[in-house]
């Protein structure tokens, strides 16, 4: 009797040892084919509109140079959605002390690459039809905003198309890119065309450099510095309310504001 109890709990116990392994074993075989499995175009452009989305701002860049930065406040979401799967995202920039006013405003248009070129996501800007329909889009009612077939009727001239890449393992950054060599054509400020850069970085930051240039290839607009870096808001953005790099510049807004992402007129 003491013997066959014995054996039987032998076994029971080399039984669930065995099923122990055996869970384990199907366990890391799913988990390592959740970290190998490979990503897909739309992976990536869903990767980069969900980092491009958001509130962020320029502030910590501003207070160490207020000569040529300012704080603004970047608010970007979707939109709509194209047939083809494209996100649609609506963008506005405005000083950060009054979010209620943006001067500029635009559509981002964020697709894969196509099969024959070396990116992976390629970011396109478009004019909007009527922008002071979609003045504080985001921040709105959805039943206050116009409907998704509206939005794509709204989508008006095209301006730029930022290329972007994976970045490389051992980096900080997620993407980067820039428009095509010649960048696009551009008429402010004397410019005869503009180039522009983006780099999107793994906790959401995203660094953007715009520039003019005429025919000679001179610099007319654009922080020569560096990028703007925009981080996303934190917990509270009424810090610092009352901060001088909050306020308006006493120059005209457009002879002042460069290098922010969105091309100038």
């Amino acid at each position: 009797m003491g013997r066959n109890s014995e054996s039987d709990s032998n076994g029971w116990s080399r039984a669930r040892g065995l099923v122990v392994k055996t869970l384990v074993l199907i366990g890391g075989a799913l988990l390592l084919k959740r970290f190998t499995k490979s990503t897909t175009r739309w992976d990536h452009a869903r990767i980069v509109a969900r980092s491009l989305s958001g509130e962020k701002f320029s502030r910590e860049q501003a207070s160490r140079n207020p000569d040529s930065y300012f704080n603004i406040r970047t608010l970007t979401c979707p939109a709509t959605e194209m047939v083809d799967g494209s996100n649609v995202l609506y963008f506005e920039q405005a000083f950060w002390r009054t979010p209620q006013k943006p001067f500029r405003q635009r559509f981002f248009m964020v697709k894969p690459c196509p099969k024959d070129l070396k990116c992976d996501v390629e970011v396109s800007s478009y004019a909007i039809r009527d922008a002071d329909e979609y003045r504080n889009f985001c921040d709105r009612p959805r039943d206050q905003c116009p409907p998704p077939e509206e939005v794509i009727d709204d989508v008006a001239e095209h301006l730029t198309t930022i290329y972007l890449k994976r970045c490389e393992r051992g980096k900080r950054c997620l993407y980067e890119g820039s428009t095509p060599p010649g960048g696009f054509p551009n008429s402010w400020n004397g410019a005869t065309y503009c180039t522009s850069e983006l780099t999107i970085l793994k906790n959401n930051e995203i660094h953007t450099w715009d520039r003019g240039y005429d025919d000679d290839g001179n610099q007319v607009w654009g922080v020569k510095e560096g990028p703007y870096e925009f981080k996303p808001a934190p917990a509270s953005s009424f810090n610092g309310m009352f901060s001088p790099l909050n306020f308006a510049p006493s120059q005209p807004m457009e002879k002042r504001i460069e290098g922010s992402f969105v091309l100038q007129e």
